[in-house]
C-alpha cells in the first residue's frame, strides 16, 4: 500500500513537471518568435523608408536636371493641351539645333512642335503672315522685313540662340587651297574667276565651280554682306543647303560655303579653308573656340525671333523658349555650334515674359 502510494506521488510529481517545463519552452518560443517578427518587420520598413528616400531623392534630381541647367536656370512653365500648336520656319542653319531642342521638348512633355528649316526669308515670311509664331535666322532681321512686321501689327522678340561659323570649304582631293582672303573670296564669287589661277597665281590652271545657298537663307545675306559688300553672289546657288554640300564633295575643283554644322558633319569629305578678314594678320580656321571669341572673320549669331502676343496668351509656346534657353548650351554642342556664355543665356532668359525673375 505505501509503495503503490509512493508510485503515485511520483508519477504525479513528474507530470508537474513536464507540464512546467513545456509552458516555460512555449513562452519563450512565443516571444523569440515574437521578437523576431517585429525585428523583421522594423527593419523592413526602414528598408522600405531608405528606398523612398533614394527614390524621391532620385526623382527629385531627375526634375531638377531636367528643369535646369548648370547656370541656375530653370523651365517654370507648364504645357496646356488646349494651346495653338507651336510653328516655326526659317534658317536651315539654325534648324540644327532647334530640332534637338524640338525633339526633346516633345519627348519630355510630349508636345509636338512644327519646325521648318527653308531659309531665314522664309522663316520672316511665316511670322508676318501669322503662319508661325517664330522665325529662325542666321541673320539679323533686315529693315524691310521689319517694317512689313510693324505693318502687319507683330511684335517680335529676339532671342540669341547660338553661335556659327559660317564655314569655306574645298573638295578634300584639293592641295593647294590652305588658306584664301575676303579678296580672293570676292574674285570667286564675282564671277571673275573663271579658273584657280584667277584667284592666285600660284594656284593651278584649273576651273573652278562656286556652290552656295540661295537668297532665300540668311547664310547668303550674310555672305553678301561681309565678302561681298552686297554687290551679289554669283555662282551656283541651290536652296537645299545639303546639296550644297554634295555638290562640293562631288566635284574636285569646287568651293562652297555653309554653315559650320554642316561642315562638321562632313568633314571626312571636306576640306575646311582658314580665312584671312580685311583686319586680320593671317588666316584664321574656323573652330568652336575661334568661333566663339569671333576670332574667326565669318563667325555670326543665330537667332529666334518670336512672337510677343503668342509668347503671352500660349502658355506651351512660353514653357518652350524656356526650354530652349535653359537647354540651348547642350543642344549647340551636339549639333557642333558654339553655345552662348553665361551671362548671354541669362539675357536671353530675362526677356521671356512671366519667368518670375
Amino acid at each position: 500500500m505505501k509503495k503503490s502510494l509512493f508510485l503515485t506521488a511520483l508519477l504525479m510529481s513528474l507530470m508537474f513537471i513536464l507540464v512546467a517545463c513545456g509552458g516555460g519552452n512555449g513562452e519563450s518560443e512565443e516571444e523569440t518568435s515574437e521578437e523576431a517578427s517585429t525585428e523583421e518587420s522594423t527593419d523592413e520598413e526602414s528598408a522600405e523608408e531608405g528606398s523612398a528616400d533614394e527614390e524621391s531623392t532620385e526623382e527629385e534630381g531627375s526634375e531638377d536636371e531636367s528643369a535646369s541647367n548648370g547656370n541656375g536656370l530653370a523651365v517654370t512653365g507648364d504645357v496646356n493641351e488646349e494651346d495653338d500648336q507651336i510653328v516655326g520656319e526659317g534658317s536651315s542653319t539654325v534648324f540644327p539645333i532647334l530640332n534637338v531642342l524640338v525633339e526633346d521638348f516633345n519627348a519630355e512633355y510630349g508636345i509636338p512642335v512644327e519646325l521648318g528649316g527653308n531659309g531665314t526669308g522664309s522663316g520672316f515670311s511665316a511670322l508676318i503672315d501669322g503662319s508661325a509664331q517664330f522665325a529662325n535666322a542666321s541673320r539679323p532681321i533686315a529693315d524691310e522685313e521689319q517694317q512689313q512686321l510693324d505693318d502687319a501689327g507683330v511684335e517680335v522678340t529676339e532671342m540669341l540662340i547660338a553661335t556659327d561659323g559660317l564655314t569655306v570649304a574645298v573638295n578634300q582631293e584639293n592641295d593647294f587651297v590652305d588658306s584664301l582672303t575676303f579678296d580672293e573670296l570676292n574674285t570667286i564669287y564675282s564671277g571673275e574667276a573663271s579658273s584657280w589661277s584667277d584667284v592666285r597665281e600660284d594656284f593651278p590652271d584649273e576651273p573652278i565651280t562656286a556652290y552656295g545657298p540661295d537668297q532665300s537663307h540668311g547664310t547668303h545675306d550674310f555672305f553678301n554682306e561681309e565678302v561681298m559688300d552686297e554687290e551679289g553672289v554669283e555662282a551656283e546657288l541651290i536652296q537645299d543647303t545639303n546639296q550644297v554640300v554634295s555638290s562640293v564633295v562631288g566635284d574636285p575643283n569646287s568651293i562652297g560655303f555653309f554653315g559650320y554644322a554642316f561642315y562638321l558633319e562632313n568633314q571626312d569629305t571636306l576640306k575646311a579653308v582658314p580665312i584671312q578678314g580685311p583686319e586680320d594678320e593671317e588666316a584664321v580656321e574656323p573652330t568652336n573656340e575661334n568661333v566663339m571669341t569671333f576670332e574667326y572673320p565669318l563667325s555670326r549669331p543665330l537667332y529666334s525671333y518670336v512672337s510677343n502676343e503668342a509668347l503671352e496668351n500660349n502658355e506651351t509656346l512660353h514653357t518652350f523658349f524656356e526650354f530652349v534657353v535653359v537647354n540651348s548650351t547642350e543642344a549647340a554642342e551636339a549639333v557642333g555650334y558654339v553655345p552662348l556664355e553665361e551671362d548671354a543665356q541669362q539675357e536671353q532668359y530675362d526677356k521671356l515674359p512671366n519667368t518670375g525673375n
